[in-house]
């Protein structure tokens, strides 16, 4: 198998996995084998959505991102939570409290990702008036929505909005106001956003859309929940606290992004699977009728992903009853046109197919390949059983061809017909001898 070269917040700990084929087939980009007893992640295929994470029994995948330690090579911290962060603690009734308690673990100061959110609903419904983009506009808020496109429906990349992540927008919006406001040096500054997911965690480091990220790192929100816990409590309303609208907060959950952007022609689909589906229904021309789609990697939106700590659906209606008490101001009101040119709001590089899937750069050898992985394809049972340690039969066909397996004697199923002919074939020899030795005899 090929080794790793790419950074990915999603790792495999060798010493923990059993080389079970339960993430086989989960991963929604077939990026796992199971090879020699062991799980590896083929890197040009995985987009870090966590659905290993989330199914591993035995906890063999695991996200790597920042700690707090790595915030002190700054000197001045900026913590950029994503709105996700106030679902986790029930009961809480207000954002701010949040907010203040992330002071008392490090952090100088702190910037609401849902403002950023509020710049970039602004910005897509000024980006919605161009008709020339192809119709469903797909959101690029998902990071692992945007690579599933770039690896399994490339085509589909001219409409995906070429608007830049919340989290991206917030972090310049930040790092700008709290220069402005010190008289320090943007390169002082460490903004950190604090991650639901890991496909955030890639995204920071592997920017998308991006030359380079506005942000130095993501710190997961499991980790430091427990850190905040005992601050929560005690924290008291900050006057000076410039709230987002109550859109931006919503878009941690599933809809919220939908509802701001084109909430009468729009779509909200959550989970890998139901993602691929829409998708597909994309690609075959279906939904053209639609104006926006919004997909969402995890259950429930990122109040679903795979380092939180509250569970989904609980975060989901914590986030519902907050908004519900907030104004109902929206973006358009509270952000003036002039933030869209202020700061950076649009990608500086277009979103780029993944080379993943070509079984080779030269046409007509690819072609050669996939006339051999099909001539493999029809010999092999079809069953989908993964024992072989690739998801599927065709991905086995097309791992025999780019050679990493070297016989199709590693499928089970036809190492068993082949024993089973073989047993034949002596029985048939030795009643054979028999016969010829009892022939033999009798001619005697």
């Amino acid at each position: 198998m090929p080794e790793q070269t790419r950074y990915h917040s999603v790792r495999l700990d060798k010493d923990r996995c059993r080389g079970c084929t339960n993430c086989l087939q989960h991963c929604p980009t077939e990026a796992i084998r199971v090879r020699g007893g062991r799980a590896h992640i083929i890197d040009t295929l995985c987009i870090d959505c966590g659905e290993c994470i989330r199914i591993c029994d035995y906890h063999a995948k695991v996200a790597v991102t920042d700690t707090l330690e790595d915030i002190r090579r700054f000197k001045y911290r900026i913590a950029l939570p994503a709105p996700t962060l106030y679902g986790q603690f029930r009961g809480l009734r207000k954002p701010e409290y949040v907010l203040e308690a992330l002071k008392q673990v490090g952090f100088d100061d702190v910037f609401e990702v849902a403002r950023g959110a509020d710049v970039v609903t602004r910005a897509i419904r000024e980006r919605l008036r161009d008709k020339s983009i192809p119709r469903p506009v797909i959101s690029s808020a998902c990071p692992a929505v945007v690579r599933l496109i770039q690896v399994r429906f490339p085509e589909l990349l001219e409409h995906v909005i070429d608007i830049r992540q919340p989290m991206e927008v917030a972090a310049s919006i930040a790092r700008g106001e709290f220069c402005k406001k010190n008289g320090c040096k943007p390169e002082e500054v460490g903004c950190f956003f604090i991650t639901p997911c890991p496909a955030k965690m890639t995204a920071i480091r592997r920017p998308l859309g991006q030359e380079k990220s506005e942000l130095d790192g993501a710190i997961s929100m499991m980790e430091i929940y427990g850190l905040l816990m005992p601050h929560i409590d005690k924290m008291q309303s900050n006057p000076d606290f410039e709230p987002a609208t109550r859109y931006g907060v919503a878009w941690a959950t599933s809809d919220g992004e939908a509802n701001a952007v084109s909430p009468e022609r729009s779509l909200s689909v959550d989970g890998i699977p139901n993602v691929i589906r829409v998708l597909e229904e994309v690609e075959n021309d279906k939904l053209r009728d639609l104006e926006y789609l919004e997909g969402n990697a995890c259950i429930g939106g990122c109040v679903g992903g795979a380092l939180v700590f509250e569970n989904n659906y609980v975060a989901k209606a914590a986030i519902r009853q907050m908004v519900s008490a907030m104004p109902q101001q929206h973006p358009d009101a509270s952000v003036p046109v002039s933030m869209l040119t202020k700061y950076p709001v649009k990608n500086d590089r277009p979103f780029e197919p993944s080379a993943a899937l070509r079984l080779d750069e030269n046409l007509v050898v690819a072609l050669q390949k996939m006339n051999r992985m099909n001539q493999i394809l029809e010999r092999l049972p079809g069953y989908d059983c993964g024992s072989c340690g690739s998801p599927t039969c065709k991905a086995f066909a097309e791992d025999i061809v780019r050679g990493f397996v070297k016989s199709e004697m590693d499928c089970v199923h036809l190492m068993k017909n082949k024993l089973r002919i073989m047993a034949q074939d002596m029985v048939t020899l030795a009643q054979s001898t028999i016969d010829l030795g009892g022939n033999h005899h009798e001619s005697e």
